[in-house]
């Protein structure tokens, strides 16, 4: 494929740090985008010319890329929501406002003048 060697070097770190990030919860969003912009580059160069589905019966010269769409759609999933209690990033970072749950209060009725 003809990928430079530091741009092969980048793909190599963001496979296997990024997926060590991901899963014990260090830097989460990093590894992600790492992670994701690797499954887009896969798409793009490698299995988008041969079609969307997998080679099941071993009719195609390759793959398809219907899986490297899901692996490219959970980095950005497991990066959107709150920290995990039991992550690095948590412990490390603190709780942020957007991991807090509010708490519950009395229940108002609406009906009610």
């Amino acid at each position: 494929m003809h990928i430079p060697a530091p741009l092969a070097f980048l793909a190599i770190c963001a496979e296997f740090f990024g997926s060590l990030g991901l899963i014990f919860g260090f830097l989460t969003r990093i590894a992600a985008f790492g992670i994701a912009m690797n499954m887009l580059v896969a798409v793009l160069m490698v299995h988008m010319h041969i079609a969307f589905f997998m080679n099941w019966s071993g009719n195609q010269k390759g793959e398809g890329y219907e899986y490297h769409l899901l692996a490219l759609a959970l980095p950005f999933l497991s990066s959107s929501g709150a920290r995990a209690p039991f992550s690095i990033d948590a412990a490390l970072f603190g709780k942020s406002a957007r991991c807090r749950r509010p708490q519950p209060g009395p229940l108002k009725n609406s009906f009610a003048r």
